[in-house]
């Protein structure tokens, strides 16, 4: 039975836009931006995030190509397979399972932090062993144990998200509809009432000096901060995997991919230039830099809780984006031949990828229950990059091998845009920790020990 069959194709252009949306819009403006300005960045975060922008538009743009020539739900593994081979599609593959792992996680992390604030502020408080994470990394990317037991809300969002994506895709994009028009009209909102209260002061210097550690201010910090960051954008990626749910892939998902791509980078660098001049970012390295923008002046307290509740609902569309690309990707995946057929079953009432759904929404909320939010945005933008990488090149190549298929969307002007897009994305993992490095090294070698015990042994492609 084919792909198309077993799902459902209940998805709008308006729909893909907004799940690119939803899982795009969440940590990155409600806490990386904060984060990036007080240890990367500064006020430069502003340009931290166009630099960024401009890197995933040129990936936005193959992969809009690649989506309309290739409709199928394995996203950049999909689009990789065919021009470039199997090995090269499961180191892909095995990537984006970092991507869409570690994002939910990261997530659901951020999601934990202003959940727990928004209900303290209502005088509830949690047990803080239970609401942090065992482990943490220091200023130098060194890992220690903090004394907390398990960050239990961020492994129950997780878990009830799970839920929701198990049970249907037209209930998927119904509620991550409605979190997105909520949580895009609070940043609005936010953006509106904020710009009254900030002092250009506070964006000088726009780029502080380098602190003679690279990556710490100065040109370097941007750069680095642009890769750190690179993850907000990729919610694109995650409308792509969705493809054998569009009613009209070839016109919707190019449509989705670009439309998500605009709004969400018009609302993260007018948030962030109002969050950095509404207060000092040396005082935004928290988990909810929001709500000290908010603290900061005493006449906003009244959009306090708007902005959290804002803040929560989008964290929680971001994790469900998440939630339900990763299943499809593996779907694909197995249907190659390169993991078990279990995970490529699909619910024979709910027409969903059930079993990795449940798979993948075990493994994440115990990641996202044990490891802090620094360690996981690293790892997210590092798998990512690589990724785009790959899917700049691909284009290039079907180009060549397949001149001859017709091309609802065409990448404009390639094969400039796709070099471009191929070196830049690469470029920018240069600025990112040698610790990052080793995790991504250590998890290439865990999925190379797969895909030589498993993969390469059960192959489609090889049986065939």
């Amino acid at each position: 039975m084919t792909g198309g069959n077993r799902l459902k194709r209940v998805l709008t252009a308006w729909s893909l836009t907004a799940i690119g949306l939803g899982a795009t819009i969440g940590t990155g403006i409600f806490v990386l931006t904060g984060q990036v300005a007080a240890h990367q960045a500064g006020p430069a975060v502003t340009l931290s995030l166009l630099i960024a922008a401009f890197g995933s538009g040129l990936a936005a743009l193959c992969y809009a190509e690649l989506a309309a020539f290739l409709p199928v739900p394995g996203s950049a593994y999909s689009y990789t397979y065919a021009p470039l081979g199997e090995a090269v599609a499961w180191f892909i593959g095995w990537n984006l399972l970092l991507e869409y792992g570690m994002s939910a996680s990261a997530v659901a992390v951020s999601w934990s932090a202003y959940t727990v604030n928004l209900l303290e502020s209502a005088h509830i408080h949690l047990p803080t062993l239970l609401t942090n994470a065992p482990l943490g990394s220091d200023a130098n990317d060194h890992v220690f144990v903090t004394g907390a037991i398990f960050n239990l809300p961020a492994a129950l969002i997780i878990a009830a998200l799970s839920t929701v994506c198990y049970v249907g895709m037209r209930e998927t994009a119904g509620a991550n509809t409605f979190m997105v028009s909520l949580k895009v009209a609070i940043i609005v909102l936010f953006i509106v009432a904020g710009i009254a209260y900030v002092n250009p002061s506070n964006w000088h210097p726009y780029i502080p000096a380098n602190t003679r550690q690279f990556g710490h201010f100065g040109w370097s910090g941007v750069l680095q901060g642009a890769g750190i960051i690179f993850f907000s954008y990729v919610g694109f990626d995650t409308a792509s995997t969705t493809a054998l749910e569009a009613r009209n892939p070839q016109r919707d998902l190019p449509l989705g991919i670009i439309a998500a791509l605009v709004i969400s980078t018009v609302l993260y660098v007018a948030m962030s230039a109002v969050i950095t001049g509404m207060v000092s970012y040396t005082q935004l390295g928290v988990d909810a830099p929001v709500a000290v923008a908010l603290d900061a002046h005493p006449q906003l307290k009244w959009l306090g809780i708007f902005v959290k509740i804002g803040a929560i609902v989008g964290m929680t569309s971001v994790v469900l984006g998440s939630l339900l690309g990763q299943p499809r990707i593996l779907l694909a995946m197995a249907d190659d031949g390169l993991l078990p057929p279990v995970m490529a079953r699909v619910h024979p009432r709910f027409k969903t990828p059930h079993v990795s759904t449940a798979v993948t929404g075990v493994i994440f909320a115990l990641v996202a229950g044990i490891f802090p939010l620094d360690i996981l945005a690293d790892l997210i933008s590092i798998g990512i990059l690589l990724a785009f990488s790959v899917v700049c090149i691909g284009v290039l190549v079907l180009r060549r091998t397949r001149p001859d298929v017709p091309r609802p969307f065409r990448v404009p002007w390639a094969p400039f845009t796709c070099v471009l897009g191929a070196v830049f994305c690469a470029g920018m993992t240069y600025f990112l920790s040698r610790p990052t490095w080793m995790r991504l090294l250590y998890w290439t070698i865990l999925g190379f020990a797969i895909y030589a015990s498993y993969g390469f042994k059960h192959s489609r492609l090889r049986k065939r």
